[in-house]
Formats: structure tokens, C-alpha cells, sequence
């Protein structure tokens, strides 16, 4: 499976951005496909989770302004972060698994100005 991250870019403080994550290779439809971020000198944060039904999963601290979809028939992903703050500043990676996450894509990244 490839994953293929996009829509990342300099935004500034208050705009919302919408990453996509497109998996090429196999079906992914049965997987959970997931997002994920690393700050600079951080560890990689879990952000949410999608099930293959369309139920999702955030962390506790990326309630309220992340909203994580997906569209089985495009094996696609998608990201909708809203009222982004400088603290958002990362690379986001998605990734795909049965169990775990075997596959990850190489990362888009955010950067959000003052």
C-alpha cells in the first residue's frame, strides 16, 4: 500500500485546512486509516482514526476543531482542522492497518503563522 499525504501549506493562525490522504496499491476499505502529527523536536502524536464503517477515534486533546472521514470508494482519507493555531505547526502523516498501522505515507506539512 502507498499512501500519498496532500493540501498541507503556511496558513495563518484562525484558517482551517483540509489534508487528503490517498492509498494507492490494494483496497484499503476494510483498514482503519489514521492521522497522525510530529512537531519539531516531538514525538509523533495520534490525532484520530477511522474504522472501515466510518466510525472515528480522536485523541482527547484533538476533540473539537479536527474531524477526521473517508471515501472507501476513493480509498481516500481526509483531514478538516479548523480554527488552526501555532501550536498546530507539524508534518502529518496518515496510515493504514488491519490491527496496526503497517503503512504510512511520507508526510505533509502544516505550518501556521501568527
Amino acid at each position: 500500500v502507498q499512501l500519498q499525504a496532500s493540501g498541507g501549506g503556511l496558513v495563518q493562525a484562525g484558517d482551517s485546512l483540509r489534508l487528503s490522504c490517498a492509498a494507492s496499491g490494494r483496497t484499503v476499505s476494510n483498514y482503519v486509516m489514521g492521522w497522525f502529527r510530529q512537531a519539531p523536536g516531538k514525538e509523533r502524536d495520534f490525532i484520530a482514526s477511522i474504522r472501515s464503517d466510518g466510525i472515528p477515534y480522536y485523541a482527547d486533546s484533538m476533540k473539537g476543531r479536527f474531524t477526521i472521514s473517508r471515501d472507501n470508494a476513493k480509498s481516500t482519507v481526509y483531514l478538516q482542522m479548523t480554527s488552526l493555531e501555532p501550536e498546530d505547526t507539524a508534518v502529518y502523516y496518515c496510515a493504514v492497518g488491519l490491527s496496526s498501522y503497517n503503512y504510512w505515507g511520507h508526510g505533509t506539512q502544516v505550518t501556521v503563522s501568527s
